[in-house]
């Protein structure tokens, strides 16, 4: 299974779409401080958003669908509605 997954950075009002098949661990990942990666400078991150996929591709395909103008936009939507 994979999940496909949007973070939100509270303090930045940034939003991070990624996909994965371990969640708990990614989400430790993107908030460790020894974290590497474009994540770190945002930091904490919170999982908004996110979906269940039996296999890789699709879940690849929902990611970049989430990554164009209107999967922002309902992302923001989500962000909007808290």
């Amino acid at each position: 299974m994979f999940t496909v997954y949007v973070l939100y950075s509270d303090i930045f009002n940034k939003i991070y779409i990624g996909y994965t098949s371990d969640i708990e661990n990614r989400i430790i990942a993107h908030n460790h401080p020894n974290n590497k990666g474009w994540t770190k400078t945002f930091q904490p991150w919170r999982i908004i958003y996110s979906e269940n996929y039996d296999n890789k591709q699709q879940a690849m395909m929902r990611e970049k669908q989430l990554k164009t103008s209107r999967g922002r936009a309902f992302i923001h939507s989500l962000i909007a509605a808290e």
